[in-house]
């Protein structure tokens, strides 16, 4: 189990394509990237209530 070169990524990417076919690839990436878009935005806003509590505790 070591890193996956250029032809292990060729293969899963070729799988892919079958399995799911050329039209829903757009959608999934899309779905993935909205997804990740989420997530980013409610760790930035966890961490940034963190700091808000930190701060609050501090001037108590």
């Amino acid at each position: 189990m070591g890193r996956f070169g250029v032809t292990e990524i060729l293969v899963i990417l070729a799988v892919v394509l079958l399995l799911f076919g050329g039209k829903k690839i757009p959608e999934l990436m899309k779905g993935l990237g909205s997804g990740l878009k989420e997530f980013k935005n409610a760790a930035k806003d966890e961490t940034a209530t963190d700091k808000k509590e930190d701060s609050d505790k501090e001037t108590k």
